[in-house]
């Protein structure tokens, strides 16, 4: 396990008898579209339908691999600090071996606005080189290994991923990328997230693990899937065979009962509709269930809690330690922060985390799109490929590119 700790230095007075800066923590009002303009690498950005957040500079780094002992740091820190929130995010694999750590940001300033954001879109270059990692064949290949090993090692569900590779002949404009997420998709939180080793993780995603405004706790866990088309009738009929699909109800049944059992001690009351609903986003149909609780202890932060549910079985599957294990085995890559929990919690214990994916990780010139989907025992590989090749269009027509999955 690794813990580490790192200040950012304290306040200075500016050279030439000018205003002091901002006190540490410092809270801007703006407006949504400013700080998605305003937005540039290595600040962290996270808008919602509602309102956004952007943070700046660094007053404390937290880095620890264990997300329950990094939430019980963070009230401390804050309370050093003065400062009225911590951001980051939290790896896919929160397991006792993991060496990926979660990274926390105290910010120097924060800007905070209501609404969501309203731009131009950005024209983006296109990348020279486009790289399927796995191939589809493969990941086909890895899907029926899957649904081969869930009887064989009593699994319910396992997500399995893929990912894109893109290079370009210049550093990625991640910058443009963030804003025509924030406006192509008004509906997701669209985050943007520096991680260890200069690099971004940014990405817009549908799905909230969890918010807490004083002891209410909400979640909006989205399972079950299918492709949106152009065709009004067919788009309608593929919204109503998600509805009816046992294989998809079974898929997201699997995730609300791990949510509420993961819920139910934290929570003196519990809210869950009988059955879920539909919902869309401008590229996938999801089914999805509102979870609506009250906590019992006031005390409990919006960290502890996210702590305590990731990774659910919508990114990872159940059981939880199976199926991470089939998960190393058949994706040929490191998650690292792809499918984890990106958001915020502040001084009171109150903040948003919502599930990293519909992402990217960009470091320098290079940048790397994931997608994935929940493999049950009726998975047919097919379908699962398109799925995923469905979510990559949430990256890609932010870049205004298409047909490359």
């Amino acid at each position: 396990m690794v813990s580490s700790l790192s200040s950012g230095g304290e306040p200075q007075t500016p050279a030439g008898g000018q205003a002091p800066l901002d006190p540490p923590g410092a809270v801007r009002p703006a407006t949504p579209a400013d700080l998605a303009a305003r937005y540039q690498r290595g600040d962290f950005l996270f808008t919602t339908t509602s309102r956004a957040l952007l943070a700046q500079g660094a007053l404390r780094t937290v880095t620890e691999t264990d997300p329950r002992r990094l939430a019980s740091a963070i009230p401390g820190v804050l309370a050093e600090t003065g400062a009225p929130l911590a951001v980051g995010v939290l790896p896919f694999d929160t397991g006792p071996d993991t060496k990926v750590p979660g990274h926390l940001v105290v910010p120097r300033t924060v800007h905070r606005s209501s609404g969501a954001p309203s731009l131009p879109r950005e024209t983006l270059p296109a990348p020279v080189r486009v790289r399927a990692v796995p191939s589809p064949s493969l990941h086909m290949s890895a899907v029926r290994s899957a649904v081969a090993a869930l009887a064989a090692r009593d699994l319910r569900k396992a997500v399995l991923a893929r990912a894109l590779d893109l290079e370009f002949d210049a550093p990625v404009p991640a910058e443009s990328i963030v804003r025509n997420l924030a406006v192509g998709n008004p509906r997701h939180f669209t985050y943007a997230a520096e991680l260890p080793g200069g690099r971004s993780l940014v990405g817009a995603t549908p799905e909230l693990l969890l918010r807490r405004t004083g002891r209410t706790v909400f979640s909006s866990p989205h399972a079950g899937s299918m492709p949106r088309s152009a065709d009004p009738v067919v788009d309608r009929a593929n919204g109503e065979a998600l509805r009816t699909s046992r294989k998809d109800q079974l898929e997201h049944a699997v995730v609300i009962d791990y949510l509420v059992e993961a819920l139910r001690p934290f929570c003196r009351t519990l809210d869950v509709p009988a059955g879920p609903e539909l919902v869309t986003t401008p590229a996938i149909w999801h089914l999805r269930t509102p979870i609506t609780g009250e906590l019992a202890d006031p005390d409990i932060t919006a960290l502890d809690l996210a702590a305590a549910l990731h990774p659910t079985p919508a990114i990872c599957g159940t059981p939880t330690e199976g199926a991470r294990d089939l998960v190393k085995e058949l994706e040929p890559f490191d998650r690292d922060y792809y499918a984890g929990a990106v958001g915020w919690v502040d001084a009171a214990g109150d903040g948003e985390w919502a599930v990293a994916i519909r992402c990217a990780e960009i470091a320098s010139t290079s940048m790397r799109l994931y997608a994935g989907g929940g493999i049950v025992a009726a998975s047919d590989p097919q379908a699962e490929l398109d799925e995923t090749t469905a979510k990559f269009r949430t990256l890609l027509t932010a870049m205004g590119l298409e047909d490359v999955a």
